[in-house]
């Protein structure tokens, strides 16, 4: 049998999701990730290590940019082939994408002007990885599958989309490869979801599978509990409340935004915390809440119960949608304790380094990480504190402000769950683990091959694996 895998990205890193299945003279990526980490984002312009024009399909477990993020990039270089993925993340893919493209022209934009203030020359000319109308060419060629739903892409391969309970429509991706009389399975975990997160259904499980490749960006730590969040998030809007600061939240515009204000919806209900103005300041989270409008059927029993009771989990009085830079500039002026989420959810780009200027120096105000914060970011720089000052847009800002974290809200599932998702499988040919920092990856491999006898590699980048 002609199958060999080689890890393109997420490989001893968390971003950049990205991997070259051949398969009888067929070639598949699955996913096509930016990267974000400081250290590795030169990746984002390098040629991509296989012809994209020989390239037959590609499969896309979800809409998250560092699963997507280069799609652009491969059209314009040379795909002309399907991107397979479930209808909810090709929704969301196409905003993702046309924000990302939008995020870079403004960023060089600024840049450029910024490096002429200063009289700076880089090596190498300013200009961004694609454009709107990159981002435009690739969007016709989505097709999407119903979850649960065999899909044949010819040459003896099939695929299945299955629920992975990580963001609205994210997929975990189960490809079959028959040659003659063999065939052989292999799973994609894609990011996986936790059990009982709002809104979502469970990450779905599976018994038999010949090869698996597991993320494990929470490989070897362990969440809070989901019932400690609404009483830390209380805690904290209150506090910071108290002292007339505001609460900014760097938030991915994906699932996490609208978990968030399920969770704050929940609180002003009980009267556990006051009302407050509270903004979501991102365009494309906005836009992102209208998927999830469109998409009632994935919703778990809790969230379609609370429909039918004629209320919306991503919903409440008193929530300002910020759709134009105007709108966003306002926000500034507005007085007393307003409650600010903003994308981007590590700090990289976007409305949120602006509301981080106008908020880090304050000590009354505070801010909150619910979210994963890839080393090398503005977020894990600021989470991890071990700067007294910070970089935003050329500027240097102390770091004044309380710096809060919910782990809880993690859309990842954590060491313990990742182990009792593989448990269901009954013992694979081999388990590569990806889509971790190498720390975490290792510890979790090491703890899995203890644990089951499995055989367990974390592979390296552009490393290619015969499969068997």
């Amino acid at each position: 049998m002609d199958l060999k895998i080689k890890f393109l990205g997420a490989a001893k890193n968390v971003t950049g999701s990205c991997y070259l299945v051949e398969a009888n003279g067929t070639k598949l990526i699955i996913d096509c990730g930016m990267y974000q980490e400081r250290k590795f984002k030169s990746r984002n312009w390098d040629p991509f290590p296989t012809s994209p024009g020989s390239i037959d399909a590609v499969l896309l477990t979800h809409a998250h940019l560092d699963h997507c993020g280069r799609l652009p990039k491969l059209v314009k270089e040379g795909f002309s082939g399907k991107i397979h993925t479930g209808p909810a993340t090709a929704n969301i893919a196409k905003i993702v994408l046309l924000d990302s493209a939008r995020i870079q022209v403004e960023d060089v934009k600024y840049k450029k002007k910024r490096h002429k203030r200063e009289g700076r020359k880089g090596p190498h000319p300013l200009v961004p990885l694609y454009t709107v109308e990159d981002a435009e060419k690739c969007l016709p060629m989505f097709v999407s599958h119903e979850y649960d739903k065999t899909t044949d892409l010819g040459n003896g391969i099939t695929v299945v989309f299955k629920d992975a309970g990580h963001i609205l429509g994210s997929s975990m991706i189960e490809i079959q490869v028959t040659s003659g009389s063999e065939t052989r399975t292999i799973i994609f975990s894609g990011d996986i979801g936790r059990p009982n997160t709002p809104i979502l259904r469970d990450p779905t499980r599976f018994e038999h599978a010949d090869y698996v490749i597991c993320e494990s960006t929470y490989g070897n730590r362990m969440h809070g509990k989901t019932d400690d969040i609404p009483v830390a998030l209380a805690r904290i809007v209150n506090e910071t409340c108290r002292v007339g600061g505001n609460i900014v939240i760097p938030s991915f515009a994906i699932e996490r935004t609208q978990e968030l204000v399920y969770r704050l919806s929940g609180l002003l209900a009980e009267k556990k915390i006051p009302r407050l103005t509270a903004y979501i300041d991102s365009p494309m989270a906005i836009k992102v809440t209208e998927v999830f409008r469109q998409h009632l059927d994935l919703f778990d029993s809790d969230a379609q119960k609370l429909i039918e009771s004629g209320k919306h989990p991503c919903d409440f009085a008193g929530l300002t949608m910020s759709r134009s830079t105007d709108e966003s500039k306002a926000i500034k002026e507005a007085k007393g304790t307003s409650i600010i989420i903003a994308g981007s959810g590590m700090c990289n780009g976007g409305r949120i380094k602006h509301h981080l200027k106008a908020n880090i120096e304050r000590e009354e105000s505070t801010i909150l990480f619910i979210g994963y914060q890839a080393r090398g970011t503005l977020g894990r720089i600021i989470l991890e504190g071990k700067k007294e000052k910070i970089r935003i847009h050329g500027q240097h800002f102390e770091v004044r402000a309380r710096i809060e974290k919910i782990n809880g809200f993690s859309a990842h599932a954590d060491r313990e769950e990742l182990t009792d998702w593989l448990a269901s499988i009954k013992k694979p040919r081999h388990l590569f683990v990806t889509h971790g920092e190498e720390e975490a990856a290792t510890d979790f491999a090491e703890h899995i091959q203890k644990k089951t006898g499995w055989s367990v590699s974390v592979p390296s980048y552009l490393d290619e694996a015969e499969l068997e």
